[in-house]
Order: structure tokens, then sequence, then C-alpha cells
């Protein structure tokens, strides 16, 4: 079963079953961008992501798996380059490991479900948790809030 926060909005449902599959399989679903970023844990080019300027109401969903991850009011210009959340969709839906790449030392976060990396957390973000969830846009999905009458929204 899927945690939802009490104050979001309904949307498809996805289990939390773990995803594991071969090397092989994610190349064959994954575009070659989205397999470096998710399954070799790649940056994305600042300013370059296509979810970076998207603020409309919605779901941010891992590429990889299809996991609830982020919620659009959660989402903030950091001036980063990325896009940027104050926190994740669900407790317990992003990882967080010790980075030690790059000659620097960094909080990665990963899917939960499928353990695709997504990017870093950093403690300089705004109210109310005053974390920036640094995020590729190549390891996320956008689904539009859905509307009372079933559609989606404008």
């Amino acid at each position: 079963m899927t945690q939802t926060r009490p104050d979001g909005p309904n949307f498809t449902s996805v289990t939390d079953e773990k995803v594991e599959k071969p090397d092989f399989e994610w190349r064959a679903e994954l575009t070659p961008e989205q397999y470096h970023v998710l399954r070799e844990k790649g940056t994305e080019p600042a300013w370059t992501g296509t979810l970076l300027d998207m603020h409309d109401p919605g779901l941010f969903r891992c590429a990889g798996c299809g996991a609830e991850l982020f919620r659009s009011d959660d989402k903030f210009d950091s001036g980063s380059g990325w896009p940027s959340f104050t926190r994740a969709a669900a407790e317990g839906i992003v990882n967080e490991h010790q980075d030690r790449s790059h000659g620097m030392v960094r909080t990665e976060i990963t899917c939960a479900r499928c353990g695709g990396h997504l990017g870093h957390v950093f403690p300089d973000g705004p109210n109310p948790t005053g974390l920036r969830y640094c995020v590729n846009s190549l390891s996320l999905e956008f689904e539009p809030e859905k509307s009372s009458s079933g559609g989606t929204s404008a």
C-alpha cells in the first residue's frame, strides 16, 4: 500500500513492493540519459531539465518505477538549476546515503522502491523543513493532478 500525506490530493496508486530488475531490462526501459542518471548515479547539466519550470499541480513520480516521490506543493525555485522540493511525498519513499564522490561529502537520495539515483538533499532549503531535495528531471515523470470530474486539471 502506498503512503500518502493527509493534505495531498488523490493520484493513481503504485504499490510499495521493491522493484529489482537485471541491468538489460533497465537499459531497455529507460532512455540512455535516464539510465545514466538513475542506474549510474549521473547528473544532468544544470538548467536543462524538462521539469525545472514545471509548476502545475501534480505529482512527481520515479521515472524508473512510478513511485510517488514529490508533490508540486513542495516544489520551489532554488536557483540551483535542478527541480527542488522541501520534502518527499511520504515518509520512507526516499532513501538517504552518504556520498563522498567528487571530493565532497553530500547526502545522496535514491528511490526507496527501485534504488534509482534521484539527486541530493541539502540543509539549505526554505521553511517548513529547511531542506532542499535537489533532483534530476531525468529521474522524474510528472503526473498532473486529477480534477474532480475525473480528467486532469488545466
